[in-house]
């Protein structure tokens, strides 16, 4: 398994993680994503194990804790095998301070995070979303003492817009609190808004990107076809309105593509998927999710191979759409002179 630097901290993640979104199986949303047990865990922590992906990500609102819970326990043992990776903020519980990023919610909601990942200390704690009704110099100062408290050693954020998270990072250099250096983030050949502000900001402030959803919330596994119903086992059946939006007629031009080059090189459509965001700057970690060893085994099929030059220019035209004002100067090279892209 190829290994690569979370941002700029110095310390090297696989370039494939796992989302742990599938254990526990409670509530409406994560009951269709999968309800793996601790020893169907196991079993699924041990093949990442033996193919080198050890990182794990988990959030204390998937299956109000249980995901953690049971992550804690397929791991234990193997502490020092495996990056631990979890977030907070979302609601977590019924009281008025149950949310947000007040230093009462972090300093209870790590120590809670602790107690059911059966851990002494967290790899990489992200914020779930921005807290605009608490201030930021709180926030940074917080995440700081936990930091040198020996009960983080990295931080990072998810679902953040650019000028959130770039006002932390200036609070944090400003004060010489511990930075951002992850950015879990949605990202996908149907979902490239990343690019237009995030990406940019990442290679400018050292903030790899840990992908979410790498396969448009299950539309990239080639089971979604032009004209056809969806197939009986898809979660978006359940869950269709959590999901990231999407045209139609893009979704279908993209699978088209990666039909045409899984044809072209032997591999499937999720693994071609996943092969092109492995190739995108600032990218550290892919996460894949799995509700069996069948889909696990899958998913790791993407490294140890890459798309042509040419392949992948096929997936960027097939997926390309125009981004919105101020982007799209950018994009079209009216600024390239001073403003090289990213991608």
């Amino acid at each position: 398994m190829e290994t690569r630097f979370l941002g700029n901290s110095g310390f090297k993640v696989p370039a494939l993680g796992f989302g742990a979104g599938t254990f526990g199986g409670k509530g409406p949303l994560f009951s269709a994503w999968g309800n793996s047990d601790v020893a169907d865990a196991k079993r699924l922590v041990d093949i990442c194990l033996d193919a080198g992906a050890n990182f794990f990500d988990t959030a204390d609102v998937y299956s109000d804790g249980a995901s953690e819970e049971i992550l804690g326990a397929a791991v234990k043992g193997r502490r020092d095998q495996v990056i631990l990776s979890t977030k907070l903020t979302l609601r977590a519980g019924e009281g008025a301070n149950d949310v947000g990023a007040s230093r009462h919610h972090l300093l209870r909601g790590v120590d809670r995070a602790l107690q059911r990942l059966g851990t002494d200390y967290i790899d990489l704690l992200q914020l779930h979303h921005f807290d605009a009704q608490t201030p930021v110099e709180q926030v940074m100062r917080t995440l700081d003492d936990l930091v040198r408290a020996g009960k983080l050693r990295y931080l990072g954020v998810s679902n953040f817009s650019g000028w959130q998270l770039m006002k932390s990072q200036a609070v944090a250099d400003r004060h010489g609190y511990s930075r951002f250096v992850a950015n879990q983030t949605y990202y996908s050949l149907i979902g490239r808004d990343y690019e237009w502000e995030l990406m940019p900001l990442g290679l400018d402030q050292g903030v790899g990107a840990v992908v979410w959803s790498p396969l448009g919330w299950g539309r990239l596994t080639g089971k979604i076809r032009r004209n056809q119903p969806l197939p009986e086992g898809s979660r978006l059946h359940d869950t269709a309105g959590f999901a990231p939006p999407v045209e139609e007629e893009r979704l279908y031009r993209v699978v088209d593509a990666l039909d045409a080059i899984a044809a072209e090189t032997g591999k499937s459509i999720p693994q071609v998927a996943l092969n092109w965001l492995l190739q995108r700057p600032t990218v550290s970690t892919v996460l894949i999710g799995a509700r069996n060893e069948a889909q696990l085994r899958d998913n790791l099929g993407a490294v140890g191979w890459s798309l042509s030059a040419g392949q992948i220019a096929t997936l960027d035209e097939a997926s390309r759409v125009t981004p919105p004002y101020p982007y799209y100067p950018y994009w079209n090279g009216m600024f390239a002179e001073r403003n090289p892209p990213p991608v």
